[in-house]
């Protein structure tokens, strides 16, 4: 079999590259390193830094090598006199009007120009004029820019443009005068705009929240991962003393490639305020009063005795980690009691394929392989920004429709708009929908749906049971036309926490009537309150990070660690399990959640063995949690097949899909804290009208 690959010759050493690569790609092959500013692997070549000039037998100029394909015997030269002088030209005129501002640049020890200017440029300069200056934009609360520095690399012009899917940013004028820019005053409106500061390659663009506040010498830095939505974003928290001074992305191809959303990179803020610092128990006058942790645990322990089998039940939160639901789970099974919690509705009985239908089975990079995508219920743009990339990104490339059955919203793509409620699902369900002909045709189909789904708004969760019915028959539809054995209907679930302690047995159904305690972890003050006022308790355990006006309603509060402060396991929305780790300590007298559970049971003498590590916990919810053994990995299971029934019980249950997050930027207890997401919420949703959301789909109720 002979090979399509074609072989060039770089500094004298010959590679067998793909038809179709550039010079680039080519000379990278053998680990030949060449310097670039406008260049980036995930945007589309621009080619007008000029800093990647190469030599090339037979061709009188240096040439671009990024933009320049490769062709069958070429010579390449990469280190020569000519690139060499042509280098050092280039990066003197970068340097011709770029300020002096290098001391005061947050950009300083993470600047591509700075090191390029070192490795490739001139020792001297011939330049004494003045240099010119060009006025600051205004991008928003998030993004800071310089524009004085700016080298026109367009790579925030790029990654808005293709990325995001937001076409504000631009270039104007020509020559010396090219300035980038919102044409008008605009300010950057995407949960992504964060990731244009690391796409700069000198400090036009930097962190406002940041700004003047660390050098990255001074930082050290822990790898971990996002909790703020459910795709478990790998991230690294970079930490001066007892201080988180930024986020940024870590690689991780199989979920969010090298980008963030803005949530996950700003609202580290909300991780100092309204924090929890010191164990408080409710006094005489009905005042909480803080106390030691002995007095509140001994406190716990007369509750318990005051009845000689107390009923108790177990509540959790959106940012429950693994370990701590696990934790929770045997305490409130060593005390005799079932009652175990969760403040979101699942909307799916317990089957044995149950969490595989409530997981996003055709995996985050799946997306990529679809040719046919229906989204039920769902705003990915605000419940995954990432998920929403991907499907921008499998559009772009062509040979892909999308569709959207709920409220309309602005995705940053077209796609055809079929319906706002259960009607037009079934409809598509039935096969009576035009659309229904374009799923049927599909090779590899993805259905994604969100809590959305699941929501009623009349609190029945039959209705939400027979929705997520309907998605599943329309799954073995599609399994039986296109004869697709993995998954097909994906779940994007709306926190970090709940498909974990789904799996181990948390339940969303009705609360019992009567429980004499509550042990609430990182429960959210309003779910709080609506769960303990249904089951009239006589004693609510709080177990969190932050607290709201609703926590004063608590008998007895235990400041736990948020997720930057311990080492703990998520499950994220594909089921896989990935781990945090511990940035820096809990502030004041706050300690791990699953430390206090566990001298909760020592303390009230239940049966529950306490563990002395984290160690020893992961080896006892290994034989509950068999995936847990999988780390990173997401689980192979597929969902079974489900029995076909008449589409004619959903007619009397028609209903519109209401959306379940009216605020991106202030989704649970760490970004309601934050600042700057206050900031973001006035800037971007509360001045912006949902009734731009009409500008940019089609609707498909006919032909």
């Amino acid at each position: 079999m002979t090979s399509n690959k074609i072989q060039v010759t770089v500094d004298g050493i010959d590679v067998q590259v793909e038809p179709g690569s550039s010079v680039l790609q080519a000379c990278e092959l053998i680990g030949v390193e060449i310097p670039r500013f406008c260049f980036h692997e995930r945007l589309m070549v621009s080619g007008n830094c000029r800093m990647c000039l190469v030599e090339i037998e037979k061709q009188i100029k240096p040439v671009a090598s990024c933009a320049m394909p490769v062709m069958a015997g070429m010579n390449i030269f990469t280190d020569t006199p000519l690139v060499k002088k042509a280098r050092e030209g280039v990066l003197e005129f970068l340097l011709l009007n770029h300020p002096l501002d290098c001391p005061i640049c947050d950009q300083g020890g993470e600047c591509d120009l700075q090191d390029q200017a070192m490795l490739y440029g001139s020792d001297r300069s011939r330049f004494y004029e003045t240099k010119r200056g060009v006025e600051d934009n205004n991008y928003g609360p998030l993004v800071k820019s310089i524009m004085t520095r700016c080298i026109h690399c367009t790579r925030c012009i790029r990654f808005a443009t293709e990325i995001a899917g937001v076409e504000t940013l631009g270039t104007t004028a020509r020559g010396i005068d090219t300035e980038v820019g919102t044409y008008i005053e605009k300010t950057f409106n995407s949960e992504l705009s964060g990731n244009i500061i690391d796409l700069c390659p000198v400090g036009a663009l930097t962190s406002k929240p940041y700004a003047f506040t660390a050098r990255p010498w001074e930082l050290s830095h822990t790898e971990t991962i996002d909790v703020h939505d459910s795709l478990g974003s790998n991230i690294r928290v970079d930490v001066r003393g007892t201080e988180i001074m930024r986020i940024i992305p870590r690689l991780n191809e199989e979920i969010n490639e090298e980008w963030i959303s803005d949530k996950a990179r700003f609202s580290y803020d909300g991780l100092k305020h309204q924090r929890l610092l010191s164990p408080m128990k409710r006094n005489e006058h009905g005042q909480l009063e803080s106390i030691s942790w002995m007095k509140a645990l001994d406190a716990l322990k007369k509750v318990m005795q005051q009845a000689p089998q107390p009923k108790v039940a177990g509540l959790v939160g959106p940012l429950v980690d693994l370990e701590s639901a696990y934790a929770l789970k045997t305490l409130v099974n060593s005390m005799g009691s079932q009652q175990l919690h969760s403040t979101f509705e699942e909307g799916g009985k317990r089957t044995s394929d149950f969490m595989s239908g409530l997981r996003f089975g055709s995996t985050i990079a799946g997306i990529e392989e679809a040719d046919v995508i229906l989204m039920v219920g769902v705003n990915p743009r605000w419940e995954g920004p990432l998920v929403n990339a991907r499907i921008r990104k499998r559009l772009r490339e062509g040979n892909c429709k999308a569709a959207l059955v709920g409220q309309s919203v602005n995705l940053t793509y077209d796609y055809a708009h079929l319906g706002g409620d259960l009607k037009a699902l079934l409809a598509v369900v039935e096969g009576t929908h035009p659309f229904s002909k374009t799923l049927a045709q599909s090779k590899s189909p993805v259905v994604i749906y969100g809590s959305d789904v699941l929501h009623s708004p009349s609190k029945q969760r039959e209705e939400g049971t027979l929705v997520l019915d309907a998605l599943r028959q329309l799954e073995d539809s599609l399994r039986y036309v296109t004869g697709k054995e993995t998954a097909i209907l994906n779940y994007l679930q709306p926190s970090a926490g709940q498909l974990g302690f789904t799996s181990l047995g948390y339940d969303a159904k009705e609360a019992p009537e009567e429980v004499d305690v509550v042990f609430a972890l990182g429960v959210e003050g309003r779910d709080l309150r609506a769960f303990c006022n249904k089951t009239s308790a006589k004693t609510i355990a709080f177990i969190g990070h932050h607290g709201d006006e609703d926590t004063v309603m608590c008998d007895l509060v235990l400041p736990g660690a948020a997720y930057t402060e311990k080492d703990a396991s998520f499950m994220n929305t594909e089921g896989r399990i990935q781990k945090t780790r511990r940035a820096l300590s809990p502030p004041g007298e706050a300690r791990t959640d699953w430390t206090i559970l566990s001298a909760i049971g020592e303390v009230c003498g239940t049966s529950m063995k306490p563990w002395e590590t984290v160690e020893e916990l992961r080896d006892s919810m290994s034989s509950t949690l068999p995936s847990f053994g999988q780390l990173g990995k997401v689980p192979t299971t597929r969902d079974s097949s489900h029995q076909i029934m008449s589409t004619a019980a959903f007619s009397v249950n028609n209903r519109a899909f209401a959306p379940s997050i009216m605020d991106y930027y202030r989704t649970n207890a760490i970004s309601k804290a934050s600042a700057v997401m206050a900031k973001c919420s006035q800037a971007f949703v509360q001045k912006h009208s949902r009734k731009e959301s009409n500008s940019n789909h089609i609707n498909i109720n006919s032909n």
